[in-house]
Order: C-alpha cells, then sequence, then structure tokens
C-alpha cells in the first residue's frame, strides 16, 4: 500500500474517532438530561436513514457507531443496504437526528470508502 493512503486513512480513521468520543460525551449528557428531568417530553421513534455507504464493512462500522452512542440503536439494514433503521430516544426532529448521523459518522466513513 502506498505510504501516503495509509497515512491518510490513519488520519480519517483518527479523525472518526475524536468525532466519536465527542458525539459520545455530548449523547451522554443529553441522556442523563432525560433521565434526570422526567418531566422532559421525548418522543422515542424509528428513523429510517437512507445510506450513502456501498461497503458492508463501512455500514457494519456505521451501525456500531450508531448504536454505542447513547440514545440511539441501530435496527437493522435493509436487504438492498440502502436504509439503516435506527431507533432514536427523541425523534422529536427525525431531520435532525437523520443528518447528525449523515453529517457526522457516515461522511467520515465515505472518504475512508474512497
Amino acid at each position: 500500500m502506498n505510504p501516503l493512503r495509509l497515512i491518510s486513512k490513519l488520519g480519517i480513521w483518527t479523525h472518526l474517532g475524536v468525532i466519536f468520543m465527542i458525539e459520545l460525551f455530548k449523547s451522554s449528557f443529553a441522556v442523563a438530561w432525560a433521565v434526570m428531568n422526567p418531566a422532559l417530553k421525548l418522543n422515542p421513534a424509528i428513523l429510517v436513514v437512507p445510506l450513502d455507504l456501498k461497503s458492508d464493512i463501512h455500514i457494519a462500522t456505521l451501525a456500531n457507531l450508531v448504536s454505542l452512542t447513547p440514545g440511539t440503536t441501530s435496527l437493522h439494514v435493509s436487504q438492498d443496504r440502502k436504509m439503516l433503521y435506527v431507533h432514536a430516544l427523541d425523534g422529536t426532529n427525525p431531520d435532525a437526528v437523520i443528518s447528525g448521523i449523515k453529517t457526522t459518522f457516515e461522511s467520515i466513513l465515505l472518504k475512508s470508502e474512497a
């Protein structure tokens, strides 16, 4: 493998790790806040996240990152591998949840797929 490509891939995966840690902290705080405030109105929902990823390993990585982030759980990947079904603790704004998954984790995984 080309050393520059290896360094680039390492940078992408490091970036993904940093973003995951940030999201882990933010979502842990949000879930703890929801637990401590029972009057807070949550709207649990199952959301469909359209996938741009093509490889099985990248789709599996995305699904695991979503499940490891408190407040969300990956439920299923469609047979054609174009949709990821996600349970969100608060689906009041489903577009924000879907956009968050796509702009954080998926966008970085797309770079590593190239």
